[in-house]
């Protein structure tokens, strides 16, 4: 299941060019006594201005080399999967509730604006003398990408000050990579292991520690803005649940899904968006707002992308929600589009459209520049939800997506609701 990336405007791209674009990280590349940092900046001063093979973004990574062997490596998460199910007669604590302590502790760092050495993290400088053009031509690197992808978002991302616009490359570059993992060409390939051995990689990035140069852009963007590791965490958790898990009894577990794999985005933007000086909002609750982004954008791709999963397996649906319009996998199997598919569809799409309502009244606190890409992405998503009722909610055989007209027609649209300040009365999203 591709990852509803919070700016991704056009989301039918998919990378297929290769093996999977990360370098190979095998254990064995270590030398013992000397860590990724220093190995890092010898391959730059080796030759001088060393050229890097980025000419395609699969840069032949070999996922027997992300392997390794490291299980059971006791990194604790604030939302785990294994949460939802609890033994009989245990009270269990909804996902909803598991996400908002996320979101509480990442409002929580926005709030402390975390910039001292004595508050953070240590981070070892990436950034040497004479190591300054090779971190800009990886931020360039990022750019590229982001704008060969999301190509509307990019264009959007130009409005922002240099060091957000940079930095959101850097992050869109990472959960690009991790989204390839299990979604890529080579996915089959990838293992439990191999997904922990990208989160130990992830570690290292916020150490101060970069792999290659694209690590090393988004380990400088989190050293200098307050960005939690926990959502980077989490998105990989997302990525193992796609390794084992094609069904979900119920909308509680979809939903910690969609914030796994996408409403994680929202978390890792808000503090490179900035929120509006004028804004009168809680921080929490512009990061509710982002979350609910992220879980609209996923229900949207889930419901968009219904044919296209059941062919491969999946039923991205709540099993009960099912059951109760009288439906079974059966039926999602078959493809028949029935009067109670279509009553089920209704209530689906009016839920992810809820979403998408509670994300809106969020997008005028962000910063002025940061307004139009987001909710440009916001107002195009939420088309695809009219797409499928056009199409008679055949999501089984015919998939929704919004035409470039449409698209074209937006922007300008979107653009200029972005021109309007935060309301400076109390609204939903007000302090208390």
């Amino acid at each position: 299941m591709s990852v509803a990336l919070l700016w991704v405007v056009s989301p039918n791209s998919e990378v297929s060019n290769g093996t999977g674009f990360l370098d190979s990280v095998r254990e064995g590349n270590r030398v013992p006594g000397r860590d990724r940092n220093s190995m890092w900046k010898e391959r730059i001063k080796k030759g001088g201005r060393q050229r890097w093979n980025f000419g395609s973004l699969n840069a032949g990574l070999r996922y027997s080399d992300l392997g390794g062997s490291r299980t059971g490596n006791g990194s604790s998460f604030a939302v785990q999967s294994s949460l939802v199910a609890s033994p009989a007669g245990e009270m269990a604590v909804s996902s909803e509730k598991k996400v908002y302590d996320v979101v509480l502790k990442q409002a929580a760092l926005v709030k402390r604006q975390l910039r001292s050495t004595d508050d953070l993290e240590v981070k070892p400088d990436i950034v040497l003398p004479g190591n300054l053009g090779l971190l800009s031509e990886a931020y360039d690197r990022c750019g590229e990408v982001c704008a060969e992808y999301a190509k509307t978002f990019y264009l959007g991302t130009l409005l922002m000050t240099p060091d957000r616009r940079r930095a959101i490359w850097a992050i869109y570059v990472w959960c690009r990579r991790t989204d390839e993992l299990v979604d890529g060409p080579n996915a089959s390939h990838i293992t439990p292991q191999a997904l922990d051995r990208w989160e130990a990689r992830l570690e290292d990035i916020f150490s101060g520690r970069p792999f290659d140069m694209l690590d090393a852009a988004l380990s400088d963007t989190v050293s200098r803005f307050p960005v939690d590791i926990q959502p980077f965490r989490d998105m990989v958790e997302g990525m193992r649940m796609d390794l084992w898990k094609s069904r979900y009894m119920n909308f509680d577990e979809l939903y910690l899904y969609c914030y796994y794999v996408a409403g994680t985005v929202g978390l890792m933007s808000v503090p490179i968006m900035g929120i509006a000086p004028e804004s009168k909002a809680t921080t929490e609750s512009v990061y509710n707002a982002a979350l609910a982004l992220g879980i609209a954008n996923q229900l949207t791709n889930i419901l968009r992308d219904v044919g296209e999963e059941a062919r491969r397996g999946r039923i991205y649906l709540p099993q009960d929600e099912l059951a109760q319009a009288g439906l079974s996998g059966e039926d999602i199997f078959a493809g028949r589009v029935t009067d109670k598919w279509r009553i089920f569809m209704k209530k689906q799409i009016q839920r992810a459209r809820k979403f998408f309502d509670q994300a809106e009244k969020g997008v005028a606190e962000l910063s002025s520049a940061s307004r139009w890409p987001v909710l440009a992405s916001l107002l195009l998503y939420r088309k695809i939800l009219d797409d499928i009722e056009a199409n008679d909610n055949n999501n089984f055989t015919r998939r929704a997506y919004v035409s470039k007209p449409k698209k074209l027609l937006t922007l300008p649209i979107a653009y200029a609701r972005s021109l309007v300040p935060p309301k400076l009365t109390s609204s939903s999203l007000a302090k208390t």
